[in-house]
This record gives structure tokens, sequence and C-alpha cells, in this order.
């Protein structure tokens, strides 16, 4: 048995992700002989890791969106097979043409769950509040797609006029998002740790029941909602009575609680644990996510990654299917491009192709040879490097590892370097490292420029490059989709040329449903929305 075969066997587990947010499949469990939705029962939902916090604005991970998408509606919706983005709490919409205003006209007679009418100035107050109360700080997704922002008009008690100081084009999508879903006055007007404890109150086809931090979530179903998204596969209540949140940790746990009907679905269900879920009828519903795939960004300040062609030899050094193969198994996907094939806007690049001699050839172009231990070696350094990753993203260790393998191949020292999540993050924002390996979860093709931009996130530390900063700054301002696609897609291709991401694998959501578990289905953003789940043979 070959080292990788033996990887593969003690590291044959799923990825997860704590993400920065927002399309994702229509993947349901519904079976042909379920018969007609029956309204009534209490979902059990086992989640993998407790939810962050309550409060929509500040939520980022998948455990904590999953919850707090229930409680609160959006603007508009985005439709999960065609990233076409719909209505929800507007009925309609104008962008201008310099993308700088959009005008929503609301739906007449919504109320919050405290029965407080939603209306503009409820719009204004909470985009008021992500910027000048939580800000980057608490709400770091809801404040990026606000950037620029110049303040809400409230035009009428139904019409809400907001404008940014720049052009914007990707607010449209950004106002489908959780982070920028509408709570009501009182909850945004509370205190800022407060709005963590479970009182949120929003317009959604559920209500907070009882919140636990560490511990549980119930929600309730919101009596008289009829005002859901057009992406929702039916109009007026939910189904589900009740949703219980139980934080379960140990995939091992979820498994057997599913299996024994304990709980109803759960998290972050492993390949391995597939054929135990099987067995007694229900199924593994999984979904790629939009975004950016997994993938390595360099810091270009840092070390031999300050070599533009060391930074391009890596890309065809790195075999994304054995990736797959090997540590994943078939429900995950070989990243073919600077965003996953789930982002609207996606392009497959042809240079994400595993070519290892095309590698081994850059570098030898490059002046970098073979050394005696067969790393290669210029002007007396060594071709090396350390990744920063963190192991919250369970499995990520076990891809770097074959990562590893392969770039040894071609002469190239990966050197892994396993922080807590904390630490990742301060030394990610402080760019304290030679490069680091994670994914963003986003429906859009935005999150090019977020995470690239000299003005974004920029973890790679660059300086100006024209033409791909041209590129982030044309797709802002284009609103026709057709061409903002176009302008997406030559940045796809101009990332990947500067070398400023290396991408393996692109995220799946792999979700464990019983038997009795029917139209559970993820959103756009590869998030489950359970408001057309119902549950059979009650």
């Amino acid at each position: 048995m070959s080292s990788r075969s033996l990887l593969a066997g003690a590291s044959a587990v799923a990825v997860l992700s704590v993400v920065l947010t927002a399309c994702g499949g229509g993947s349901t469990s519904s079976t042909a002989d379920a018969g007609d939705p029956q309204p009534g029962g209490t979902l059990r939902y086992g989640l993998s890791g407790a939810p962050t916090c309550s409060d929509p604005a500040q939520s980022s991970t998948n455990q904590t969106i999953y919850v707090v998408r229930q409680v609160v509606d959006s603007l508009t919706d985005q439709d999960p097979e065609t990233g076409e983005i719909t209505p929800w709490l507007a009925d309609s919409w104008e962008v201008s043409p310099d993308a700088k205003s959009f005008t929503f006209t609301l739906k007449d007679g919504v109320t919050f769950s405290d029965g407080t009418p939603l209306d503009a100035a409820a719009v204004k107050a909470n985009f008021d509040s992500i910027v000048n109360d939580l800000t980057a700080v608490k709400a770091p997704l809801g404040a990026s797609y606000l950037s620029g922002y110049a303040g809400t008009t409230v035009v009428d008690p139904l019409t809400a006029k907001i404008d940014f100081d720049g052009p914007n084009a990707q607010f449209l999508q950004a106002t489908s998002t959780a982070q920028l879903g509408i709570q009501s006055p009182a909850t945004v007007g509370q205190p800022i740790e407060e709005r963590c404890l479970g009182g949120n109150i929003g317009t959604g086809p559920f209500t907070y029941a009882d919140y636990q931090q560490d511990k549980s979530v119930t929600l309730a179903k919101r009596s008289g909602y009829n005002w859901g998204s057009d992406a929702f596969g039916h109009t007026g209540e939910a189904y589900l009575d009740k949703i219980e949140f139980t934080v379960v940790p140990e995939s091992g746990v979820r498994t057997g609680s599913l299996s024994s009907n304990q709980l109803d679905a759960v998290s972050d269900a492993l390949p391995q644990d597939a054929p135990q879920i099987e067995a007694t009828g229900g199924q593994v519903l999984t979904t790629s996510n939009p975004g950016t795939p997994f993938g390595i960004q360099p810091n270009v300040t840092r070390g031999v990654l300050q070599d533009p062609e060391v930074r391009k030899a890596l890309v065809p050094a790195i075999n994304r299917q054995e990736l797959v193969d090997t540590v994943l198994g078939p429900d995950f996907k070989p990243a073919t491009s600077t965003l996953g094939s789930r982002t609207p806007g996606y392009t497959a690049l042809a240079d994400v192709t595993y070519d290892p001699e095309k590698a081994k050839s850059i570098l030898d172009a490059a002046g970098w040879v073979p050394g005696a231990d067969g790393i290669r070696e210029k002007d007396g350094q060594k071709l090396s490097f350390k990744v920063l990753f963190s192991a919250v993203f369970a499995g990520n260790q076990a891809i770097l590892e074959l990562t590893q393998q392969q770039l040894k191949d071609v002469g190239v020292d990966l050197q892994l370097e396993l922080v807590s999540t904390p630490e990742a993050i301060a030394r990610q924002n402080a760019k304290d490292f030679e490069s680091t390996y994670y994914n963003s979860t986003r429906a859009d093709g935005d999150i090019l420029r977020t995470s690239f931009a000299v003005d974004g996130r920029n973890l790679n530390a660059r300086g100006p490059i024209p033409d791909l900063d041209a590129s982030l700054t044309k797709e802002l301002a284009t609103t026709d989709t057709t061409a903002r696609n176009e302008v997406i897609g030559t940045a796809q291709q101009q990332v990947l040329d500067n070398g400023l991401w290396i991408p393996t694998i692109e995220l799946s959501q792999a979700i464990g449903a019983g038997p009795n578990v029917q139209d559970l289905k993820f959103e756009a953003s590869a998030r489950l929305q359970f408001f057309d789940t119902w549950l059979s043979g009650q």
C-alpha cells in the first residue's frame, strides 16, 4: 500500500468550513412515494458546532446561518438553480445606471413577530446599525456588503432608497443574504452583546422559542406567515411546528443518533457515515459551495513566494482529482477555477490542470534546480514555504498532507503550520504568514474583489496589478448580468495568472437526513432552508 493510500485510510474525513459568507444545488430528501406535504411535527437537527450568535447580522459560520436564516427574511432571495435575484420582502426594485442607488418597494402587510409592521424606516435602521454600531468588527460580512454606504432614504413607508458613494453592483445579491436580513427596530436598538442572546425579532417563518448558547436552539413556526420568497416551494406558513437544534460535535454520535431515530437530520455527514445512514433508509444530501474554493493564498512579500514563477508552478503541480478521490469521496469536486463551480459567473480555467512536467519546466526555467534531497534550490535558498491553517476545518490537514506529497514530487517543500482558529484569524489579519489555506462562501463573483482587491482583504499583501484592479473595479460598476459575468470571468483568470490563489478542492455541504425528512433544501449559498421541509409518517 502506498503512503498516499495510508494517508487516505487515516484521514477520510469531510471538509467543513467557517465561512466568510455567500450558488448551492437544490438537493432534497423527498421520495417519490412520500405523498403530499403534511404540516406539523418537530424536526430534531444535530449541529456539528455551536451557533456563535443569534443575530443574523453577526453570523458567519454555516452552523450559525442554518439557524438564523429561518428567523429573518431578506429584501430579496436568490434562485439556487439559476442564481437569479427574486422578490422576498421587496416586491420590486430599481438600480440606478451607475449602480450607486438601489430603491426597494416593500410588500404591504408584512409584520415582525412582535406585531410591528415592516416599513422603510426598519430597513434604514438595520443598515444604519450594521455600519454605525456593529461595524466590520462585529459584522464583517454585512459591513463588507455595505462598503461605501452613504445612507438610506425613507421615500415613503414602503419605499427605501439605499445610496452608496461609488458603484456597488454586488449589493443587489447582498440583499439576499442572511447577514442583511431585516430585524425589528426593537432588536437593532439593543446593545450589541444582547443581540446574540436569542431575543432577535424578525419577519421570518420561524421565531426563537429558546436559545441556550453552546447547547441548543428551538425555533417555533410563525403563525400567519404569508410573504415567503418567490424561490420557496409553497406559500403560506412553514410546515414544521418546531425545529430543535442540538449541538453534537462528535461525528459518530451525530450519525448514531440519526440512525437510531434520536435525530432527524445532522450536519457534516462524513463519507464513511453514508452506509450507516442509508442502511436505515436515510440519505446524505450534498451540494458544492459557491465562492472561492479551498486554496492556498500566498503572501507575495514573503520568502520564495515573492517569485511569481514559483506561484505559477504550484497550480499544475497539484493533482486535485487525487485529493478528492483519496481524502473526500465522490460527493466532492476538484477546484477548476478561482471560483467554485456553483458561483454565478464561474468560468472553468484550463490552467487549473494537473501537469507535473509543466510545473517542473516552469521551475527549471526560473532557475530552481533540484538539490541532493530532491528539494529545489536557487542562490542557496531552498524552495520551501509554510502554509497556515486551522484545525476547525476538519479534513484540511489530510488535504494539505497529500498536497505536501504532490509538491515534493516536483521539488517543493510545503511545511504545514497548524494553529488554533483565533490565532489563524489574528495572523491572517496581520498578514503574518507565508501562505494560508481556507475558502470563502458567497453566491456572487464579487467574492473575488473582497478577497483579492488591494483595498479588499488582500491577504496576498500585494501592490497594484493594473489589469486585475481594472476588472475588479469594472465588476462593481456593471449591472448587466451577462456583461458583469464576462468581467468576472476575466478576473478569475487574472487572479490565477498572478499567482494570488492556488485552488485545491471545492467545499461541499453534506447533510445526513432520516427517511421521514422531506424537502430539506439548500438555498443559493449552500445553507439549509427549512420552510418547505416536512415530516412524513407522522
